[in-house]
């Protein structure tokens, strides 16, 4: 039956819109609306607020029909403007561009303009919400039709800018619709306030003049159609407002083609000046902009040294280049402006370029005479940020030695005192959490995380266990509102097991998941609700952990969990566990087996003679163990070390994504097998299978690589806290995640590398190779990890610098790890005091990078500079052969040099 016939048949006006409405004939909603009287339409009104409602779920096609016959029913059905425009602006009708309907312009059109122009302006106020609904097209068609006061709103200005941009088919310039266009005067210096258009307004629509905004504005504002005056002070105010770069370069790209002169640069030179702290090209162009004007005279001297003090303290070599230049010119123009020039040139003298400080201190020793003996003091200071490799000749020009010496050997007395961080002690995980409400909280905040603490995760299962212990109904009332948040999803996992599916033990509490009995069913096949075919060995043992605690809260419902760190490493200190056990026993409680195993993992080894006796006293079984695991040591850790691969086995491959590929041969790290009390030996052949998998032998990491399995797990914090005095054996077991951030610029692993460096166990080739690639990850976040890592290790003594920087030696010259990443954050190590130690791991890796039969590796230069600067600083003494040999080649090359600066500052 045809929408017309439907209306026809419904009894009374009202009746016919409602069914019109219901239908979506939107074509028929205006003459409909049309015969209704003020009563009927509130009468009306009423009937659409319900199907509103009915339509929340409904996105067929029919409903969007009946939403956009609702949409232009209401508005005509609201007496106020207030009413009508909230009307409009819900989301709920923006499945379809209305505002561009006919059918809503009739509407409106119909109403008082009082009404229409209040209307406008209430829409125009409101921000442009999802999937692009706005009523921008009914707003401005308002605003042209009655003659209103044109609304400046960033929406409103946003629609309109937005609506110029994206017109398609013939259609004139931009700048020819601009100068039509009635509301350019008021609009077009608003678009300089929005945020995110620069590729926008730098997107050109066809080859011909003024179809690119930035175009389009320079011609109107030389025409005088738009105030110029104004157009040069904002787009100055949004570069000087910072932001996306995109943006920044945009505005940077409409002020050139504004072309303001030099007498209206110059009146805004502090204007100019600001821009030299901002993006890089936005600061050239302004020193360009600056050095113009001076060499005009049109500002003052002292302008050029205000400059010099921003430009030369920025790390872009091309600026600071470009600064001295300026700063020569300016002396050479000007002799008696040599004094200020040659104070200003050696601003450069810090720069971390030592090229750069030659090129400084070339420019004051030749205008030196010029500005005379006054400025001798404040040069002589400046040079002790010299690279050694200048100390001599600025000590010929300023009249006086310059930097200082050391002691002799290594560990010198005679260098600057080493700064490390102070030693992390264990931090302890905290009281037990001590009511129902109070767990509700942390069980919230914990799923609402994005990555979960140790210590938080902990508290939770522990306080689980407890509040169900105390008074079960209490803990399911105050978990209700959790409950409803964060539910439980259901079987079937195909990642890993995580710290969010603690809500499975919720969910067990509220007897929402499957009976212990077909739960032992699927742990026979392999298969439980927490283990997918993707879990990794340490999600394995993570899910055994929450169904064991599962079925603890439903069941036997012991007072506490044994497994609880004492401390956020994850570590269990002997006597807290001892204790633990203690009341177990007491109790006549059975300990379930995985949280049993999992705290064995996590007692830390001891030799306390009191501990050791408390735990021989207990008669329980797992008093018997634990006291055994304690005297015996527990598990030992394994070391890791190379194999080699024999020739043919497929491993020689190039550059595939699964194989790494000059790890072929020496480059490969493997867990051995324990022995004696190690997980085949008395101590750890009780462990239940889950846990006896973590310290498994693993097989080369390029075999592993070849596992497309393994990729889909990431190192996460509980990981660690799952084996905390094993980081050697987690290291090797995760090596490829961290390569991955160095030679496939992948993101994450190495954050984690602080937390191996604060736990125990043995610190080894494993450790000190993932430390090696996680200082050459691609991502800054993760080279900060690896260098909290670098620093905590060097403060606890267990840093192994010259293993750390013979890796860092071979890695380098295969591009597995860059040097000028290397630089970085081995600089940035530098600059907290722990210059000693980056020496210590540039000396062991300098001979590989030397002594390399191939191509001089790139960045070399760098890093010489960097270990001479930290020779120098920590009093380093004592030649190295490699470093020599470099120095006394031929030439002038960047890493001769740097190798003879480093040469003269180990010999004294």
């Amino acid at each position: 039956m045809a929408k017309a016939e439907i209306v026809e048949r419904t009894a009374g006006p009202v009746g016919e819109l409602l069914a019109a409405v219901r239908v979506g004939f939107v074509e028929a909603v205006p003459e409909l609306l049309a015969e209704l009287d003020k009563v009927q339409r509130r009468e009306c009104l009423a009937a659409l607020r319900e199907l509103r409602k009915e339509l929340r779920d409904d996105w067929s096609q029919s409903g969007t029909d009946t939403r956009g016959a609702l949409l232009i029913a209401g508005a005509g059905c609201h007496p106020g403007p207030a009413g009508a425009a909230t009307w409009l602006a819900g989301t709920d009708f923006g499945s379809r561009d209305w505002a561009r309907h006919p059918a809503l312009h009739v509407v409106v059109e119909s109403q008082p303009q009082e009404w229409q122009i209040e209307v406008a302006t209430r829409l125009a106020q409101r921000p442009v919400r999802s999937w692009g609904w706005s009523m921008h097209p009914l707003v401005e068609a308002i605003v042209r039709r009655t003659g209103c006061a044109v609304p400046v709103s960033e929406p409103f200005v946003r629609g309109w800018f937005g609506a110029l941009s994206t017109e398609y088919g013939p259609r004139p310039p931009l700048v020819e619709r601009l100068r039509a266009d009635a509301l350019m005067p008021v609009l077009l210096p608003r678009i300089l306030e929005l945020a995110d258009i620069g590729g926008t307004l730098t997107r050109r629509h066809s080859p011909r003049r003024g179809d690119v905004w930035t175009e389009a504005i320079a011609d109107l504002a030389a025409t005088g159609l738009v105030d110029r005056v104004e157009l040069l002070d904002r787009c100055l105010a949004r570069l000087l407002r910072g932001g996306k770069a995109a943006d920044q370069r945009a505005f940077l790209e409409l002020l050139r083609a504004l072309d303001p002169t030099p007498e209206e640069y110059a009146a805004r030179v502090r204007d100019v000046l600001a821009l030299l702290d901002g993006l890089s090209v936005i600061a050239g162009h302004a020193q360009e902009v600056l050095a113009g004007l001076d060499e005009a005279g049109l500002i003052e001297p002292e302008t050029l040294t205000e400059a010099s003090a921003v430009v030369l303290f920025r790390t872009e070599k091309k600026l600071v280049r470009a600064q001295l230049a300026w700063l020569e010119k300016a002396a050479r123009r000007a002799p008696d402006r040599s004094g200020p020039v040659v104070l200003a040139a050696a601003g450069a003298f810090g720069h971390p370029d030592p090229g750069v400080q030659e090129r400084a201190l070339n420019v004051v020793a030749r205008h030196l005479a010029a500005a005379g003996t006054a400025v001798l003091p404040e040069l002589r200071g400046a040079a002790e940020l010299l690279h050694p490799a200048h100390h001599a000749r600025a000590g010929e020009l300023f009249g006086a030695p310059v930097g200082g010496g050391g002691g002799g050997g290594d560990d010198p007395a005679g260098g600057s005192e080493e700064i490390l961080p102070p030693v992390p002690g264990p931090r302890p995980l905290g009281a037990p959490i001590g009511s129902a409400a109070e767990l509700a909280e942390e069980l919230s905040a914990l799923l609402a995380a994005r990555e979960p603490e140790v210590a938080a995760f902990e508290r939770v299962l522990d306080g689980l266990v407890r509040q169900a212990h105390l008074d079960r109904a209490a803990l399911l009332a105050a978990l209700e509102p959790v409950r409803r948040t964060h539910p439980w999803q259901g079987a079937g996992h195909w990642a890993d097991c995580t710290p969010r599916d603690i809500s499975y033990v919720v969910a067990a509490l509220a007897g929402e998941t499957p009976s212990r009995r077909l739960w032992d069913a699927l742990t026979g096949s392999g298969r439980t609700p927490l283990r997918g075919p993707r879990t990794s060995p340490h999600g394995t043992v993570l899910a055994a952990r929450l169904e064991e605690a599962a079925w603890q809260v439903t069941a036997n419902r012991p007072p506490y969990l044994l497994a609880v760190p004492t401390d956020t490493t994850g570590a269990i200190e002997p006597a807290a566990l001892v204790e633990r056990l203690a009341g177990y026993q007491a109790a006549r409680i059975t300990p379930g087996q995985a949280d049993l195993c999992a705290a064995l993992l996590r007692v830390r080894p001891t030799a306390e003679p009191e501990v050791l006796a408390a735990a021989e006293a207990l008669t329980s079984p797992a008093g018997r163990w634990l006291a055994h695991w304690l005297r015996t040591g527990g598990l030992p850790g394994q070391p890791s070390e190379r194999v080699l691969f024999a020739p043919g086995r497929g491993v020689r491959s190039r550059r595939t994504y699964l194989d790494r590929w000059w790890e072929e041969i020496e480059r490969i790290v493997v867990a051995q097998p324990g022995t004696g009390s190690g997980p085949t030996g008395p101590a750890g052949e009780r462990l239940a299978p889950e846990f006896r998998k973590l310290l498994d032998p693993t097989g080369p990491s390029v075999s592993r690589a070849r596992a497309v399995e393994e990729w889909v797990w990431r190192p996460v914090p509980h990981w660690v806290a799952v084996l905390p005095h094993h980081r050697e054996e987690l290291a090797a077991r995760w090596l490829d995640q961290f390569a991955a951030g160095a030679d496939r610029d992948e993101r994450g692993a190495a954050r984690h590398l602080p937390l191996l460096a604060e736990s125990g166990g043995p610190a080894g080739l494993a450790l000190h190779l993932a430390l090696a690639y996680g200082l050459g990850a691609r991502h800054a976040e993760d080279r900060t990890g690896a260098l909290d890592a670098l620093l905590v290790l060097a403060a606890r003594g267990e840093l192994d610098g010259g293993l750390l920087g013979r890796e860092l030696g071979e890695l380098v010259p295969l591009g597995a790890v860059k040097p000028t990443r290397l630089v970085a954050v081995l600089g940035q190590a530098a600059e907290t005091g722990a210059h000693r130690t980056v020496w210590t791991v540039l000396r062991a890796a300098l001979p590989e990078l030397l002594g390399t039969s191939g191509p001089t590796v790139r960045g070399l230069g760098d890093l010489l500079a960097l270990a001479a600067d930290c020779a120098r600083r920590g009093g380093a003494r004592g030649a190295v052969a490699e470093v020599t040999a470099a120095a006394e080649q031929g030439g002038s090359s960047r890493v001769v040099k740097e190798a003879r600066a480093l040469r003269d500052v180990l010999a004294g």
